[in-house]
């Protein structure tokens, strides 16, 4: 069995995990990061994907997160998100919605400025990253 280390998940909006886990991947802007026990010191900004924490049970839980910062110091795993929405947090039909409207919305950028089409842009892909986890 992996050796569990402490994991700290926090947002804005408070506390969404404080316990022992054994493994956590998620997205930076440097790419995919696998963290386990014994990681050496690190820290990086994240970006916007899925996120998946290994339990000490060994049961496994996925998250959207999107953006944030994630710290390993001393074996301590500390991810700040902007947003993170455990997979049973996530509203499908809400989801959709909102992947439905991004579409709509890039489907028409001829008239569009950069800095809407960018925000469209970055909508879509939240709504597709919370559409996909909620669907597995």
């Amino acid at each position: 069995m992996a050796t569990p280390f402490h994991l700290q998940v926090a947002t804005p909006d408070g506390s969404e995990f404080d316990g022992q886990a054994t493994r956590v991947i998620v997205r930076t802007i440097d790419g995919d990061v696998c963290i386990m026990a014994r990681h050496t010191n690190y820290c990086s900004a994240l970006g916007m994907g899925r996120a998946k924490v290994t339990m000490e049970d060994g049961s496994e839980r996925l998250a959207a997160c999107m953006g944030g910062m994630i710290t390993v110091m001393d074996g301590e795993v500390r991810l700040v998100a902007t947003t993170w929405e455990w997979k049973e947090e996530i509203d499908f039909d809400r989801a959709q919605s909102a992947l439905k409207r991004a579409e709509e919305k890039l489907s028409n950028k001829v008239s569009m400025e950069d800095k809407d089409i960018m925000l469209a842009e970055a909508k879509l892909k939240r709504a597709l990253i919370r559409s996909d986890i909620a669907r597995h």
